[in-house]
Parts: structure tokens; sequence; C-alpha cells
């Protein structure tokens, strides 16, 4: 039977591997600690081959979306054979972090694993969030040079909607719908559609409810969609006159009716701030 402790090769990627490497720091810290570096390790890897096929030019003959989705793949499995062997940065940082960890049980203290744990999850969001960004990108600008809607502004509201992904709306047979911007099915539409529970305001207060959305059958319809109901609606013609300013689209949004949360303004202003397009 398989030790619940032992974590070391999972990727802490998700809440429960992290609280299961908090629990491992608790009962065994130098286990732990190693554990935590190889995440380190293994983080560092992702964004370093990243940064590396960002360097290298991408506008040859053969290449295309579908050579850079197939690149991606193959580059989160060499991440993952780097990383099972490892580099020797984990090594280095247990050899560092161990010395602490010796002075503090001599003192009495518990520090453990626990400083570079807890740093985990902003190490990896930002580098999901960006690879989410990476993805939709050429979906994004396709849409934007179709209907003149601002890249920027579609792709900060698939991320606050999907949760960066994260949330994607799921058919009943679990089978993606490929709305990321929790467009509902109204309007006309008559196309397939997907019913989950949703919350919605009624003067200001939070209601959960089931809705129906629509469902596309892929990224790029769903972006074109999108960018239709904003470009091509009366309704949010104020979106479009704010030009590039985040703050000013996201109000204008929101004054449009497009969401019910009081707060959607702010909350899609951030996550516009987040967006980082790198063409």
């Amino acid at each position: 039977m398989a030790n619940p402790l032992d974590i070391s090769a999972k990727l802490a990627l998700d809440t429960q591997s992290l609280e299961q490497l908090r629990a491992q720091a608790k009962h065994s810290p130098d286990q732990a600690l190693k554990a935590a570096a190889q995440q380190f390790e293994s983080v560092f890897l992702n964004m370093m081959l990243k940064s590396m096929r960002e360097a290298t030019p991408q506008e040859g003959m053969f290449d295309s979306e579908q050579t850079r989705m197939f690149t991606g793949m193959l580059d989160q499995q060499l991440v993952q054979s780097m990383s099972s062997r490892g580099v020797g940065l984990a090594d280095i940082m247990v050899k560092q972090l161990r010395g602490q960890l010796t002075e503090a049980v001599n003192s009495g203290q518990r520090i453990g694993a626990q400083p570079l744990i807890s740093a985990l999850p902003s190490a990896y969001s930002e580098n999901a969030q960006q690879g989410f960004v990476d993805r939709m990108l050429p979906f994004a600008m396709q849409a934007s040079h179709a209907s003149g809607v601002p890249p920027q502004l579609m792709l900060g509201q698939a991320a606050l909607e999907s949760g960066w992904g994260k949330r994607e709306i799921r058919m009943a047979d679990g089978s993606n719908s490929f709305n990321l911007f929790g467009i509902k099915a109204s309007g006309g539409w008559d196309g397939k559609v997907a019913e989950v529970m949703t919350t919605e305001y009624k003067n200001g207060i939070a209601h959960k409810q089931i809705e129906k959305f629509r469902a596309y059958a892929s990224y790029a319809e769903a972006f074109q969609d999108y960018a239709n109901l904003i470009g091509n609606n009366p309704r949010y013609a104020g979106v479009l006159r704010q030009g590039g300013d985040v703050a000013g689209m996201a109000q204008a949004m929101q004054n449009a009716g497009y969401a019910t949360d009081p707060d959607y303004a702010d909350k899609l202003a951030r996550v516009m701030s987040m967006v980082k397009i790198q063409t």
C-alpha cells in the first residue's frame, strides 16, 4: 500500500497535492524538503524551456498552430522526463536549506519545508496563467483581426470566466463545451447547449441556479462567437470606444450588463492587467 504522504513523484499543481505536501512537512520535514525542491525544479525547467522556445523564430515554412501545439506537448514530456531525473537544482536547494532545518530542530523551532512549500502556489500560478494566455492567443488574434475586438479583452474575459481554463463549462457527458466566456444560450441560439450550475446576482445577493450556455465545436469557434457578440451588438458599442483602456473596457462591459456580479468590472480589469500578450 502506498504511503499517502509520499508525493515526491507528483507535482503540486492542485490544492489536494499541496495540502499533502504541507502534511508531509509536519510529519517528515526532510522528505518534504526534497519533494518541495523537486517541485521548484520542475517549475523552473518548464519556465526555462518556454523562454527558450519564445526566443526561437517560429515563422518558418513548416510552422503552424498545429506544430506549435505538438511542440508544447513535447516540451511538457521533456520537463517531466528531466525533472524525474533531476538536473541538480533541487539537490542544491536541499543542501542549502537543510542547514536551516537542522538549526531550527536543534533550537526547538519547526520550520521544515514550509517556506519553500508556501512559495509553490504563486510560482506555478503565474506559469499556468501565462500558459493559458499563450494557448488561447492564436484564437484571440484571429477573432480580433476579423472583428476589431481587442485581444486583451477577449483573453481577460476568457481567463476570468473560466478561472484561467480551470473551470471550463462541461457538457452533460463531461466533454468540453469550449465556452470560455460564459455566454448563455439566448438570443436565438440554435446550437448545442450545456446546462450547469452558476451564480447570478439579484439586488447584489448571490443565488445559485441552473443556466443554459452555448456549446461550440472548438475554441476558435468560441472566440469568433464572442467577438461577433461584442463587435456587432450596439449594446457593447461603449466597450470598443475605450481603446486600450483596461479599466474603461471592464467598466463598459459591466454597464452593458454582461454579468450580474456588482464587482465584475474590478475583477475583469484586474485579470486583464495580468494578461501578457507575447507575439
